[in-house]
């Protein structure tokens, strides 16, 4: 759609609802969402970059006929009610696989979804967020003012409770034109395979040594300088779990950097770097100083590797393959280039196309013999989806077996220096 003007939208209709707490008002409002019409649209506020956990502090829903609901989850941790009224409902969420684990942790599972981001990718819209699509779509503006803001504050202010209710105001209008769009494009069945993808997804699994992504690792390039990052990491880990705080604010990577490059030995040493001057880092100095402390008294034997854990089943860096995997190198370098050359036909972010992790476990090990059938089943033992293995297959195999790109277009001639280029 060509919007000329957008059409703020600032109140929801009907006001801002309370936010129920008791019992009482979240059976009223199951009642009244089962008995609404319709898609329902659903919303989760969590308390990122606050709070160590990642549970909902708001949960937003509007339907058909009973209009918009928004609930405490905190006052009313269990919602299968909610989720038993609706278990004939295509539920509507923008970004799903960022809020259904917090809707799973309050006993909300959809058994339908519709994904309103991922309908975006899937139609090769470039700029997915929330607001941005409902402009593009509906030529409405949505205000995103609190979209970081610290969502366990109680009481909510009626400015973050009006931000919460528009979220879901027109999200089920967003997934009417999108829904048509993919229809149009040949794509509906596509989307479906995706969001039913995504719904059934599981956890994923946890990282062998999370402290590694400690940001400006990279600096720290010796055994034992790691081993005071790993420390402090988990020194700070289970400090903000027990203080429900977000690890940064307990204290800054750039703190753990600076006490693994410094190795100070004293806590007089250690309040001299000025990561650890601000009051929160002070306030736990004996703590961090005690992590340190253990992380240079390690024997050598128990210093974490410069190079980190080779998780089981993990593949080598891309990077080396050209040198110590030449073969696979020639085949990724030729996947890639084909797969980006049908998202473009295809109007699909080549992300979506196939997996990167599924590019190159298909061209480390592919079928012997390669052929379309053998490509085809490989890539549904990767979870490749159906109508992936249906768009793929053909130039994939092609790929694979003669380590050619297929189907990238030709760059023109460069003209001869000097020479005008041809008209």
């Amino acid at each position: 759609m060509s919007c000329t003007e957008l059409r703020p939208l600032t109140e929801p209709a009907g006001g801002i609802p309370p936010v129920l707490t008791t019992r009482a008002q979240l059976q009223q409002a199951a009642d009244d969402l089962g008995a609404g019409t319709g898609p329902v649209a659903v919303d989760v506020e969590r308390a990122s970059g606050y709070r160590y956990s990642q549970r909902a502090y708001l949960i937003q829903l509007r339907r058909s006929g009973a209009g918009t609901v928004l609930i405490d989850p905190l006052e009313l941790p269990d919602l299968s009610s909610v989720a038993t009224a609706l278990a004939d409902a295509e539920w509507v969420l923008h970004a799903a696989n960022q809020d259904l684990p917090s809707l799973a942790e309050v006993g909300m599972v959809p058994p339908v979804l519709f994904d309103t981001e991922l309908a975006g990718r899937l139609l090769g819209r470039h700029r997915v967020a929330l607001g941005t699509m409902v402009e593009e779509e509906l030529c409405l503006s949505l205000a995103k003012e609190h979209s970081a803001a610290d969502w366990s504050t109680r009481p909510l202010p009626q400015d973050w409770l009006r931000y919460a209710a528009l979220d879901v105001e027109v999200l089920v209008e967003l997934r009417d034109a999108l829904h048509q769009e993919l229809q149009e494009a040949g794509k509906l069945s596509w989307a479906v395979e995706e969001f039913e993808y995504v719904r059934t997804a599981p956890p994923a699994p946890p990282r062998p040594e999370p402290w590694r992504r400690t940001s400006g690792t990279h600096q720290v390039r010796d055994r034992r300088g790691l081993a005071v990052v790993r420390e402090l990491w988990l020194a700070r880990d289970a400090a903000a779990a027990e203080a429900d705080l977000a690890p940064g604010r307990v204290l800054p990577d750039r703190a753990i950097i600076a006490a693994a490059q410094e190795r100070p030995r004293t806590r007089g040493d250690l309040l001299k770097l000025r990561p650890f001057t601000n009051r929160g880092a002070r306030r736990r100095i004996r703590l961090w100083a005690e992590a340190v402390a253990r992380a240079l008294d390690l024997p050598d034997e128990d210093l974490p590797n410069t190079r980190g854990p080779q998780q089981q089943g993990a593949l080598p860096q891309p990077r080396s393959w050209k040198d110590r995997h030449p073969e696979a190198a020639t085949r990724l370098d030729a996947v890639r280039p084909t797969l980006r050359a049908l998202s473009d036909e295809l109007q699909v972010p080549q992300e979506n196309l196939l997996a990167p992790e599924t590019q190159r476990r298909i061209a480390w090990d592919p079928p012997d013999p390669v052929t379309e059938e053998t490509v085809a089943s490989t890539l549904r033992d990767l979870e490749a989806r159906n109508w992936q293995v249906e768009q793929v297959t053909e130039r994939l195999t092609e790929a694979l077996r003669t380590g050619q790109p297929v189907g990238v277009p030709e760059e023109p001639p460069k003209a001869d220096d000097g020479d005008p280029a041809p008209a």
